[in-house]
């Protein structure tokens, strides 16, 4: 039998080997009684791993949930007004919209679109939708947010490698966030799709919902605010995952190798005594490393959000038809072949670069605003 002390010098011996060992070996120490010991084998570490020893309240960490709740809806909401015109424009292009397809693909479509929806429904036209996407977006992000920044601590228990515990994290939160406000997406997208002729007044949120409920597609009204959501639940996770994977990577680029060009001077750091230990970038990397982000996840899941369009305002044409995945990519690969998964795709970077952006800076100066790490 191994006494105590005997027991705990193998485990710090231990601790001097790789990465994955040093944090075996300090959960281990802290488990044996050692807390000061588990607490040097992780600093010792290369892994950024939390101390094991090192736990916050739970009155601290729920303060810190409900700040990042309410700030990432914040940065959400920002984000969307300022692309609500090319959104609209991407919708009526990803589903097809008999009246604008002619735009899509040719030389300054998204502007000619975009035109003939000013000049015949005004600045109310490029918004139509947008009260109902803020009313979506505002739970959307302040989950995503939230649920990130709490399972990127919880995975960096169990996860050694930060890049994958960063996609997992954003691929986790970006399902749960689509999860609790899909419906919402539905109301939005038929609302963003429909363009009345004729001096007709745009449908209202009510009046969509209910036409949407009563579609004969599904026994159950319910079922057809989630046309699409599997292939949703498919598209987020290269979204979410690669969307906050490199978010990290460029940020962390920009505080270390190019922190000379990228870092704010040090007399513009915060404060000594602040909670927020991190170097402060500056205005243009925030936006850069936000930017460059939303190009990564808007490829790697641009066929899914493509395809969830398409059924999502399914029963627009067929009110008895189900929505089908097989169906929809059918109807794309008959009428555009590989490319025909792409098209938007340009405006969707026009989108969602400006948008990812504002997302990420909004968020990051809001959480320096607070003090938050």
């Amino acid at each position: 039998m191994h006494t105590t002390d005997e027991r705990q010098s193998e485990l710090s011996k231990a601790a001097t080997s790789s990465p994955t060992a040093k944090y075996t070996a300090a959960i281990a120490l802290e488990l044996a009684g050692s807390p000061e010991s588990a607490t040097g084998a992780v600093a010792n570490s290369e892994v950024a791993l939390p101390a094991p020893s090192a736990k916050i309240s739970i009155a601290e960490n729920t303060k810190y949930a409900v700040k990042t709740l309410i700030i990432g809806g914040i940065a959400g909401c920002t984000a969307k007004t300022v692309v609500a015109p090319l959104d609209r424009v991407k919708i009526l292009f990803q589903t097809h919209n008999a009246r604008f397809v002619k735009y899509a693909g040719t030389h300054f479509g998204l502007f000619r679109a975009g035109a003939a929806i000013y000049s015949e429904y005004g600045v109310r036209g490029l918004f139509q939708g947008h009260s109902m996407q803020l009313a979506r977006i505002f739970p959307y992000a302040a989950i995503k947010f939230m649920s990130y920044e709490q399972l990127k601590m919880l995975l960096g228990r169990y996860v050694g490698d930060k890049h994958l515990r960063n996609f997992l994290a954003g691929s986790m939160c970006g399902i749960i966030s689509v999860a609790a406000s899909y419906p919402l997406d539905m109301i939005r997208v038929r609302m963003a799709y429909i363009t009345p002729t004729g001096g007709v007044p745009a449908e209202r949120v009510r009046s969509v919902a209910k036409m949407i409920y009563r579609e004969p597609a599904y026994r159950f009204g319910l079922f057809n605010f989630f046309r699409g959501f599997p292939v949703s639940l498919m598209g987020i996770i290269p979204y979410g995952g690669v969307s906050f994977l490199t978010h990290e990577y460029f940020t962390s680029l920009a505080r270390s190798r190019f922190a000379h060009v990228a870092a704010r001077p040090a007399d513009e750091q915060p404060a000594k005594g602040r909670r927020r230990k991190q170097r402060e970038l500056k205005g243009w990397a925030e936006f850069v490393a936000g930017g460059v982000s939303g190009v990564f996840a808007q490829t790697a899941s641009y066929p899914f959000e493509l395809v969830r369009r398409r059924m999502q305002i399914a029963g627009v044409h067929d009110p008895t038809r189900k929505a089908s995945a097989v169906k929809a990519i059918r109807e794309v690969w008959s009428t555009g072949g590989l490319r025909g998964f792409f098209v938007g795709l340009t405006i969707g970077y026009v989108k969602v670069v400006p948008m990812f952006a504002v997302s990420f800076y909004t968020y990051e100066k809001l959480k320096m605003l607070f003090d938050l790490e």
